[in-house]
């Protein structure tokens, strides 16, 4: 009997690309299965694709901007499988690629508000469901790769993934007293479709002004979507994912080639602290240290 059997997991934006993959992967490890999604069409498809496997699943729509949509969906989400023990906060919107003259402060606030103010709803609403059983249970944040390093025409996308590594970093010390395992994922490209997040942009992100959201398609004609489309299957990272929970990793990589690139970062980083070190300014100063870090 798998670790996951009878439990249940909710997985936002679950109804394709990384979230059912992971979703999946959990369903097939004997898990209960609640996606969330704002497309409720490719919803409806991938209930019913879990329920042809034998999964035990509930499709309900979320939008994660939305709080009172995330206790909706706990609360039904409760009264069918009795308890929730895992929360993957996965749903998110790719930034495409522009200059940052290019977007309009609706551009980032949809970033921002979905992908790192949705992962704050979601916790925010289903970790006290997990601490109240008191049996335990795990936290799992999707970053991306550009949460770990900056990418250049992507400022409001980096910006909230970089935010997702740190709310995590923060979480998992946090949360640990209560049995709650915390991990981030940080994938690079995979096949999905989140070049293509402009079909579920809000109305509360449109404006005139968005010379991001106008410029969008002429900018995925021969970037991010042939970079998506080259990217490995999503079937993996759910795969990935199971791997390293049972491992008890807590960051999560899909793309070891990166390691390279991560490298470089973590060098120039402790060449900054090198020469801090030995900056005359700082001499003498009491700097207590730090110990609570990941």
């Amino acid at each position: 009997m798998s670790r996951y059997t009878g439990k249940t997991v909710v997985v936002s934006g679950g109804a394709e690309g990384i979230g059912f993959s992971i979703a999946r992967a959990l369903g097939q490890q004997g898990m209960n299965v609640v996606l969330g999604d704002i497309d409720r069409s490719t919803l409806a498809k991938a209930e019913a694709q879990l329920q042809q496997e034998g999964i035990a699943v509930l499709a309900l729509p979320l939008d994660v901007v939305d709080t009172k949509q995330w206790h909706a969906l706990a609360e039904q989400a409760i009264a069918r499988f009795g308890a929730i023990h895992m929360l993957v906060n996965n749903a998110g919107i790719g930034s495409g690629v522009g200059k940052l003259e290019d977007a309009s402060i609706d551009d980032w606030r949809w970033a921002i508000d979905v992908n790192m103010v949705g992962v704050l709803n979601g916790a925010q609403c289903i970790v006290p469901h997990i601490k109240a059983h008191g049996e335990g249970g795990w936290l799992l944040n999707v970053a991306s790769m550009a949460g770990m390093s900056g990418v250049p025409f992507a400022g409001a996308y980096t910006a909230t993934k970089v935010a997702v590594v740190g709310m995590s970093e923060a979480w998992a010390g946090e949360l640990a007293a209560d049995n709650i395992r915390v991990s981030v994922l940080c994938p690079a490209f995979v096949k999905t479709r989140i070049h293509l997040s402009e079909r579920n942009r809000q109305q509360a992100y449109k404006s005139n002004n968005n010379r991001f959201e106008n410029t969008t398609a002429a900018a995925n004609a021969s970037g991010p979507a042939q970079l998506v489309e080259a990217g490995i299957p999503a079937e993996l990272v759910g795969l990935r994912v199971v791997e390293a929970l049972d491992a008890g990793e807590f960051y999560i990589f899909t793309h070891p080639s990166h390691r390279k690139h991560m490298k470089k970062r973590f060098e120039a980083i402790d060449k900054a602290f090198v020469k801090a070190a030995s900056s005359p300014i700082l001499q003498g100063i009491d700097d207590p240290e730090i110990t609570n870090f990941v």
